[in-house]
């Protein structure tokens, strides 16, 4: 405790929040940010760039993926920007990805790309949409590029997860919701699967001695198009007045929402296996802070179990 020349203890300033403003000078650090063609993918993808990283930005639709690419152009002439096509639908895809990639060390891997309460339907692959991209593909792409990561100094990894997967628990016997289906618990599930992910992939990390850190994020209600682009185009009519009546009486702007992503990505001393949230009530709102991962932090047989079962899904291994 600070003391006053008095004995008196002194009042002690609480720590500032953290804004944008505090991120480092990225120059000479490559990043990929999975989904960057909108929403919370976008605006991480020109932030990191802005900060001078070169930046690739990991689009599943190549139109929409150049429209994003010249728009951020526009917005940062002369960032060092580069598109790739990567449908997280599709090992396929995924390891066609990693194999053409030639933009050597890796320092910075946000994934960001999902999907969320689509209809029930299954990835290229033949599983559930929803744990097939947001887990497996996550998982099969980290794998994938984990040589080109651990080339790089001080490589992070930063899976985007949801506030939503607080409020269920894996069910390790119907993981590819194959006994009933339900559009919410479904999605909540498989980002609760990224927190597993994340928090094991720093075990191992850590075990095997390499520099590489893996984080969590999960971003609050921020606008974006997750709930009426992709799959959920499809919807009827009320859903899609819904949505956007939803966002603007509910949402945060996007950016807000891809603070807890940026931190993670970029705060110099963050522990590697942390779980960053909003701070406000129910991780909806608030500068991004530390927070507790819940069970998924401390549960290491679901942990192990999952990710010897995605190592066999997805026929991705892991070399540390």
């Amino acid at each position: 405790m600070t003391m006053t020349l008095s004995g008196a203890p002194a009042d002690v300033a609480p720590p500032r929040p953290w804004t944008m403003d505090d991120m480092p000078d990225l120059s000479g650090q490559v990043a990929l940010v999975t989904g960057a063609n909108s929403g919370l993918g976008y605006v991480t993808a020109r932030e990191l760039a802005r900060r001078g990283a070169r930046v690739v930005l990991a689009c599943r639709d190549g139109g929409r993926g150049a429209a994003a690419l010249d728009q951020m152009l526009g917005e940062l002439p002369g960032a060092h920007l580069h598109l790739r096509s990567l449908d997280l639908a599709s090992l396929a895809s995924i390891r066609t990805f990693a194999r053409q990639w030639d933009a050597g060390a890796l320092d910075i891997l946000v994934n960001n790309a999902g999907i969320a309460l689509v209809p029930k339907s299954r990835t290229v692959d033949g599983f559930e949409a929803h744990f097939g991209v947001n887990h497996l593909g996550t998982f099969a792409l980290t794998g994938l590029m984990l040589p080109h990561l651990l080339q790089a100094r001080s490589p992070r990894v930063v899976t985007v997860s949801s506030e939503g997967q607080r409020w269920v628990q894996l069910d390790m016997g119907n993981l590819d919701a194959t006994r009933g289906y339900h559009p919410a618990l479904t999605y909540w599930r498989s980002k609760k699967a990224n927190v597993y992910f994340a928090v094991h992939l720093q075990r191992r990390a850590a075990a095997a001695g390499v520099a590489l850190r893996s984080m969590a994020s999960v971003p609050g209600y921020a606008v974006s198009n997750v709930l009426t682009g992709g799959a959920n185009a499809s919807r009827g009519r009320l859903w899609h007045l819904a949505m956007p009546l939803l966002n603007r009486c509910f949402a945060k702007p996007t950016v807000e929402g891809t603070w807890t992503a940026l931190y993670a990505a970029t705060v110099a001393d963050l522990p590697g296996g942390s779980y960053i949230a909003p701070s406000g009530s129910f991780e909806f709102r608030g500068p991004p802070v530390p927070r507790n991962a819940y069970r998924a932090a401390y549960d290491v047989d679901t942990a192990r179990r999952l990710w010897e079962l995605s190592e066999k899904w997805t026929g991705v291994g892991y070399d540390l």
